[in-house]
Formats: structure tokens, sequence, C-alpha cells
């Protein structure tokens, strides 16, 4: 069966990360968080949480050459600090994003031919380092709609051909239904799709509109959790969803939803 995760970066924001962190562990729950650098450390490694998935950069992007001598450049040092916290999943997205969630590069229109070259070598050395470390990276697949306009690669299905292209254990998808619902729809079929190909690194959800808790929206959760599991899924769920008002609520509808 798999295992349920939450983002400390969207519940409980009143308090210190490590204390969101501790919450959601003793709520049952494994633990996820963004950027780092943000964090203390220290701090969240004496917080017993079990820490799962964390960004896997810092700055850089898949698409050009400087670009990507950054992302590999600080791919490294995201994996000192994952080993630090006992983390064994590392996000990427197609480029670098600012504190508003928007890309640091933005790219006109589809990517080039060139452009998707360009990404394919620089997965290709991330799978290389996550297999020598003994970590997953995983790539996300977002929206240009309503969260981040211009970040390359965004959709499902081109996340899904990177790295089936790449096709190295050390290299996964992170299957972000809440960015797949903006951006294409048909979830239960993306979840058995990248299922079947053995390309899933972990499933993230939220709700539309708002990516709130699952059960505040149009997405048919306990339908996708009874598919995962009869499809076998035992990786990890996480919700990376605001809590639509009190954050124990929240986690507990998260909770209801993907209890099948």
């Amino acid at each position: 069966m798999y295992a349920l995760a939450v983002c400390a970066e969207m519940v409980f924001r009143d308090l210190p990360i490590e204390e969101r962190a501790r919450r959601i562990h003793e709520a049952g729950f494994q633990v996820e968080i963004w950027d780092w650098t943000n964090h203390d450390l220290d701090a969240l490694a004496r917080s017993s949480a079990e820490i799962v998935s964390m960004t896997g950069y810092v700055s850089g992007s898949l698409t050009d050459d400087d670009g990507a001598a950054e992302l590999l450049r600080t791919a490294e040092e995201s994996l000192k600090a994952a080993e630090h916290l006992g983390c064994t999943r590392l996000n990427l997205h197609g480029t670098g994003l600012d504190g508003q969630g928007l890309p640091v590069v933005p790219v006109p229109g589809e990517p080039t031919g060139a452009m998707w070259m360009a990404a394919h070598r620089t997965l290709t050395r991330i799978a290389e380092l996550g297999e020598n470390a003994g970590v997953t990276f995983t790539l996300e697949n977002l929206n240009t709609a309503v969260d981040h306009p211009g970040v390359p690669f965004a959709k499902a299905a081109d996340t899904l051909t990177l790295v089936a292209a790449v096709n190295r254990p050390g290299l996964r998808m992170n299957l972000d239904l809440y960015h797949a619902q903006i951006g294409e729809g048909n979830l239960i079929e993306l979840v058995r799709r990248a299922h079947g190909a053995g390309l899933i690194g972990e499933i993230q959800v939220a709700d539309v509109p708002g990516r709130c808790e699952p059960g505040t929206g149009e997405i048919n959760y306990p339908a996708i959790a009874r598919t995962l599991a009869d499809i076998g899924y035992d990786g990890t769920v996480a919700m990376e969803a605001w809590a639509s008002s009190d954050s124990e609520a929240a986690l507990e509808r998260f909770r209801a939803a993907f209890t099948v």
C-alpha cells in the first residue's frame, strides 16, 4: 500500500518549519519540504520526522549549458543536505522558480528541439548523481495556466517523455495531479500510463481550483485512490496543498480521501 506524506511548507504556517514537521509526523504522515536553504537542517533533523522529499537544486535549468552546469552544481549541494536529513527523493523542475513560483528563465512557447536535447543530457547526469548517492531525483510536472507560466517541460506528457528517454533508476517522475488536472486532465489514465511504464517516483495532490486539500474542489480523489490500490502503487502520495481552514482538519480530509 502507498504511504502518505504532507508538505510542511503549506500547513501549520504559523509554526517554525521543524515544529510543522513534528506535528505532521505525530499525525502519522511522512514529511516533505521545499528549498532546504531556507531552513535550519539541524532543527529539522532533531524533529524525528521522516523527511522523504525536498527540492533537489537551488538554481539552474535544463535547457542551456550554463543553466545545466548551475543545476548540477547545486544538485550536488542538495545531496549533502539530503544526506543530513536522511531524505531519499530530490525534486526538480524545468527551470529555477522564484519566490512567487515564476520561472527564473521563462520559455516563450514550446521548448525547441535543442532544449529537449539539452534537458536529456542534463537529466542523464542528474540520474547518475542520484544513483551514486543512493537517492532518486524526481522531475515534477507543473501547470503554466495558473501557477507557473513560462516553465519549460511543464506538462505531464513532457516529463513522462523525458524520464522515459533517460531511462535510469536515478530519475523518476513526480506526478503532480493538481498541476495535471489544470494542464491536461484525464488523471486516472495518466496514473495508469505512468505507473505501467514504471516511471513514478511519487505522486503529489491538491484540489482544483484553489490548491487546497482533497475534498475542496472538483477532483475525485477517492476514485484515484481506488485506482492506485488496484494497480498496486506502493510509493508515496503527498499532499502539496494549502489548508483551506484548519491544518489538522486538512490532514484528516487528505487521509480520508486516500483510505481505501
